[in-house]
């Protein structure tokens, strides 16, 4: 008999076409209803709520109740970078949808991965604070320096909140069309929350995409300089 992990029965989960609408749907991060998960997916909510009771079964997302309502996330980080590397995949591979207008080449500029900047913007902010010092790559891991604590202290990002909570601060996520790292992990969400509120960004309703203002094109060139 053979032993270690089964990939079968998870690949099989992710596999099926409605539920992997269903993840996907759920990687920038936002809490969402069964019905607007079934919309995603395509299907009836009857079949939609199937759906999520296995993915729900196999700890791929979590289910939350808010009053009346109940919401499902993805359940955490690791789900989300399994995802993300499973899109490269099959971008590389050639297994794409067809393009259909203007959002999606806007997701390839910017969008949202489980609450951090991904897409051409996120690879730049993370190759020019690797360029700088201000993080430091080991190996597969990376962390932020003294130099680096500095800068996010000065952008505003509360760092010794992040060091004090559950999450990992710093880590490194493969971007699907970029194909190069992007910064994950709370230090992620926390420095693409800031650009938010500084309306530099702003999520486009409905897609995983980030709509960049003209402030915001001139402040994150200044903030995150393309080292080429």
């Amino acid at each position: 008999m053979k032993e270690g992990p089964d990939i079968s029965h998870i690949a099989a989960l992710i596999g099926d076409p409605a539920r992997a609408n269903i993840l996907t749907a759920l990687m920038d991060g936002r809490a969402l209803t069964a019905s607007e998960l079934a919309e995603e997916a395509g299907v009836g909510l009857s079949t939609a709520s199937g759906h999520l009771s296995k993915l729900a079964d196999a700890e791929l997302i979590a289910p939350r109740k808010s009053g009346r309502h109940k919401y499902f996330n993805l359940a955490d980080a690791e789900v989300a970078g399994v995802l993300e590397a499973l899109m490269g995949l099959a971008a590389r591979k050639g297994a794409t949808r067809v393009r259909t207008g203007p959002k999606d080449a806007q997701m390839q500029v910017a969008r949202v991965c489980y609450n951090h900047l991904a897409g051409r913007m996120g690879v730049q902010m993370y190759r020019s604070l690797v360029a700088r010092g201000l993080l430091a790559e080991h190996g597969e891991d990376v962390a932020l320096t003294g130099a680096g604590r500095d800068f996010v202290t000065w952008f505003g990002v509360d760092v010794a909140g992040l060091e004090a909570g559950r999450a990992r601060m710093c880590r490194t996520c493969l971007d699907w069309s970029e194909r190069r790292n992007h910064l994950a992990g709370s230090l992620g969400r926390a420095i693409l929350k800031r650009m938010e509120d500084q309306a530099w960004m702003r999520r486009d309703t409905g897609s995983r995409a980030v709509l960049v203002t003209e402030k915001g094109k001139a402040a994150f060139a200044a903030a995150f300089p393309d080292v080429g």
